[in-house]
């Protein structure tokens, strides 16, 4: 009667430390309260538009070269960012080239070995230039 006894203990113990964790999953996997987005005048949010280049990359080898075209009214600063596989080979970082609208541009970089990663990043020209 005692080894029942205990095994109903037991058996009550086990479900009700099954239950605590399951419950306190449910609360920790619960997603946290979304802040409200912040409102933007429809101009700025035309500008982000109307701006950056289209650009493809091409890995050969230890040469990456950039293709970039603006199909829009703004001039896009773009800068080609090449990361090397290897510990001793120097990542490089190119100088920003200008994009004007509808204009096309390519920057190439390289490594000594093989390239482990490359992108691009835009900026806008300041107004007037």
């Amino acid at each position: 009667m005692r080894a029942l006894h205990r095994g109903a203990a037991a058996l009550a113990t086990t479900a009700a430390l099954l239950t605590g964790i399951a419950v306190a999953a449910e609360v920790r996997a619960a997603p946290a309260p979304v802040a409200p987005a912040e409102r933007t005048p429809a101009a700025a949010r035309k500008d982000s538009e109307n701006f950056g280049a289209s650009c493809r990359t091409l890995v050969q080898g230890s040469v990456v070269t950039a293709h970039c075209q603006n199909p829009f009214p703004r001039t896009d600063r773009v800068r080609l960012h090449v990361e090397c596989a290897r510990w001793w080979d120097v990542d490089t970082d190119s100088a920003p080239v200008a994009v004007a609208p509808a204009d096309y541009a390519q920057v190439t970089g390289r490594c000594w070995k093989e390239v482990r990663s490359a992108w691009i990043t835009h900026e806008p020209a300041p107004q007037g230039s």
